[in-house]
């Protein structure tokens, strides 16, 4: 199973970054795909998710919801993060990942299979 996550970076307070994520086959057995965060010294958080056979059931921290948003491309076979007014309390690192459901992501249960994040730092 590969989630290779990429799109970090160093972005100013009021940005926007887009994460990509490209997924194996085998990482879609899974009902639900999508990004935490880690932050240093603390548990992680799902930040956004949303089920591979209806990607309208879709699930928002509630401190991003109204500025990240989840999204598929299907033509390059990826799941994206788009995400806007960041904050300096957005600085993390980002992780593709997959749950067996949305309750599972939603409580921040440990993910099923995940990659190597990518660093995202908003900071002026």
């Amino acid at each position: 199973v590969q989630l290779q996550a990429s799109g970090g970076g160093l972005v100013q307070p009021g940005g926007s970054l887009r994460l990509s994520c490209a997924p194996s086959e085998s990482a879609l057995d899974d009902d639900v795909i999508g990004w935490f965060r880690q932050f240093p010294d603390k548990e992680r958080e799902t930040v956004a998710a949303s089920r591979n056979i209806d990607d309208r059931s879709t699930y928002y921290l509630a401190s991003v919801r109204g500025r990240f948003s989840i999204s598929r491309d299907n033509a390059k076979k990826t799941v994206e993060l788009l995400m806007t007014s960041l904050t300096p309390e957005d600085t993390a690192v980002y992780y593709c990942a997959t749950w067996p459901s949305l309750l599972a992501s939603v409580r921040g249960d440990r993910p099923h299979f995940w990659g190597q994040g990518t660093l995202v730092t908003v900071s002026s």
